[in-house]
C-alpha cells in the first residue's frame, strides 16, 4: 500500500506537493524552492555589488573611502529589500496585505523598542544625508573621535584615548556634533600663557608670534593669531592660535607649541605669571600688634600674673 506522499506526488508531481498554507496561499515544493533560491541569490548579489562599489570608489583617491563605505552599505540594503520581496512575492503572499499587517505591528513594536527605532531612523538618515562618513574627525559630547563604522543602529568610533566607543546613531542626528573634516581637514590650535604685569607687552607679542610662525606644521594658508584675553588677578593673559591641517594629531602639537613657547619666554627674560597673594597691613593695625610678634608670626601671649 502506497503512503499518502507517494499518493500525492504521483497526482501533482514533486515540485507540486502542498506543503502549507500562509494567509490562504498554499506553498509548494516549488515555491518553497524559489523562495529559497531568491534568497540565496540575493544575499551573493548584494555582497557582489557592495564590493563592486567600493572597488569603484577606491579607485579615485584615498577621500573616498568614506562615500565609499556608505554608497556600498545603501547599494547592499536596496538589493536586499528589493529581492527579500520578490522572495516573498513568489511564496504567494500579497504584499499588500503584509504591509497593512505590517505597519500595525510595527506600531506596536515601535512603542515597546522606542530607542532601536530610532537609531534605526536614524541611521538610515545619516547614510542618506553623508554629512558623517567613516573616516571623519568628531566632537561628540565634548571628546574627540574618529569614526570607524556606521551601522544601520549605531557607530563605532575611536577616541584620542585609542578606545573604541559605540555611539547611537540618535545621539549624532539630535545632538550637535562637530564635524571636522566635513569640507576640509583645517583644525585651529589654541594654547594661553599669561605674564607678570611688569612685562613688555610689545615684546611678549612679537616672541609669540615668532613661537607660531616657526612651527614647521602649522599651515601656511593661514597666518598664527596673537591676542590679548584678559587682565587676570595675577597675569596678563594672551592666546596663541595656529592653523593645522590634522585635527587628530592635536594632543602633540599643543604639546610642542606649549613647549616652544615656555622656552621662547624664558630666553626673552619674560616671566610667566603663577597665582600669588599681596597682603598689606595698615599701620594703626602694626602698631596695636607689634612688630615682634608680626616677626615670630604668632599673637602677644598675655601674662599670667
Amino acid at each position: 500500500m502506497k503512503n499518502v506522499f507517494e499518493r500525492i506526488r504521483e497526482k501533482h508531481g514533486l515540485f507540486d506537493v502542498p506543503l502549507f498554507e500562509i494567509s490562504g496561499t498554499t506553498v509548494t515544493v516549488a515555491t518553497l524552492v524559489s523562495f529559497l533560491v531568491v534568497i540565496v541569490v540575493t544575499f551573493a548579489l548584494a555582497s557582489v555589488l557592495q564590493r563592486w562599489v567600493a572597488r569603484v570608489f577606491s579607485t579615485k583617491g584615498q577621500q573616498d573611502q568614506g562615500t565609499a563605505a556608505v554608497a556600498s552599505r545603501l547599494v547592499r540594503y536596496l538589493v536586499l529589500l528589493v529581492g527579500l520581496g520578490i522572495a516573498v512575492h513568489n511564496l504567494g503572499i500579497n504584499l499588500t496585505a503584509l504591509f497593512a499587517a505590517g505597519a500595525v505591528f510595527a506600531v506596536a513594536i515601535g512603542f515597546a523598542m522606542q530607542n532601536i527605532s530610532q537609531n534605526f531612523a536614524s541611521g538610515v538618515i545619516l547614510l542618506l544625508e553623508r554629512a558623517i562618513k567613516p573616516g571623519d574627525i568628531l566632537e561628540v559630547e565634548g571628546r574627540m573621535v574618529r569614526v570607524l563604522d556606521m551601522g544601520i543602529r549605531a557607530t563605532t568610533a575611536r577616541t584620542l584615548d585609542e578606545e573604541d566607543i559605540i555611539i547611537p546613531n540618535s545621539l549624532l542626528v539630535s545632538a550637535t556634533v562637530k564635524n571636522y573634516t566635513l569640507k576640509d581637514s583645517m583644525f585651529r590650535l589654541r594654547t594661553q600663557v599669561g605674564v607678570v604685569y611688569a612685562s613688555d607687552l610689545a615684546l611678549v607679542r612679537s616672541v609669540l608670534t615668532a613661537v607660531a610662525e616657526s612651527l614647521p606644521w602649522r599651515s601656511r594658508e593661514y597666518g598664527p593669531r596673537v591676542q590679548l584675553k584678559e587682565f587676570a588677578d595675577s597675569s596678563v593673559n594672551f592666546e596663541v592660535s595656529v592653523w593645522m591641517e590634522d585635527p587628530w594629531s592635536t594632543q602633540q602639537r599643543r604639546n610642542e607649541l606649549n613647549e616652544a613657547v615656555w622656552w621662547a619666554l624664558k630666553e626673552a627674560g619674560v616671566t610667566i605669571a603663577f597665582p600669588q597673594l599681596d597682603v598689606h597691613f595698615d599701620s594703626e593695625f602694626v602698631e596695636s600688634v607689634g612688630v615682634r610678634s608680626l616677626v615670630a608670626g604668632l599673637p602677644d601671649m598675655p601674662s599670667e600674673d
